[in-house]
């Protein structure tokens, strides 16, 4: 796990850092700075048991700091399945905010978020670190994506069935959005 926070950790700080490097000051003169709104649809994979398939919808609030470069804001409600064997499921609201940066063509981007994920279901009150790397494409209404979140605090089975702390997903995101 603790690889995969490096990682994570890297990544984020290496599109921040390639994010900023190429801004001008020409770009936001020239571009009409606002706001989006989006509403999507989540289904991940989780790569420790006892969790499975990851299915979830969310809003993502964007303000477009320039043609290339928007800031991100995003809430909604994900539920976790695990097998019946293995306990209940796991139901969070994650709440990260993020850089969105086009890097080809204004349509292909990278995007990198940080927040937390609050648990909501089953008794279950603990909070985790969130950290979501991710690429994607985007056009005036659609936006498809794959990210890999990883959860720090969440519980999980250790191969040697001791109990353990943090697992990661899959995603893929399917969203539509319009500008406010």
């Amino acid at each position: 796990m603790k690889t995969t926070r490096k990682i994570t950790a890297a990544f984020l700080f290496a599109l921040a850092l390639f994010s900023f490097n190429g801004a001008k000051a020409q770009e936001t003169s020239k571009y009409d700075q606002g706001f989006r709104l989006g509403f999507g649809l989540n289904a991940g994979y989780a790569n420790e048991d006892p969790y499975k398939l990851i299915l979830g919808a969310d809003a993502r609030l964007q303000y477009d700091l320039t043609k290339r470069y928007s800031i991100t804001l995003t809430t909604g409600f994900n539920n976790v399945f695990v097998s019946e064997n293995d306990g209940d499921d796991l139901g969070f609201i994650p709440v990260k905010a993020g850089l969105k940066a086009f890097v080809w063509n204004d349509q292909f981007y990278l995007t990198g978020e940080a927040g937390a994920a609050f648990a909501v279901t089953n008794n279950y009150n603990d909070t985790s670190l969130l950290l979501s790397p991710g690429i994607g494409y985007a056009n005036k209404y659609i936006d498809i994506s794959a990210r890999y979140e990883h959860y720090s605090d969440f519980p999980t089975i250790n191969n040697d069935g001791t109990p353990g702390k943090g697992f990661g997903q899959f995603a893929l995101r399917l969203a539509y959005g319009f500008k406010l």
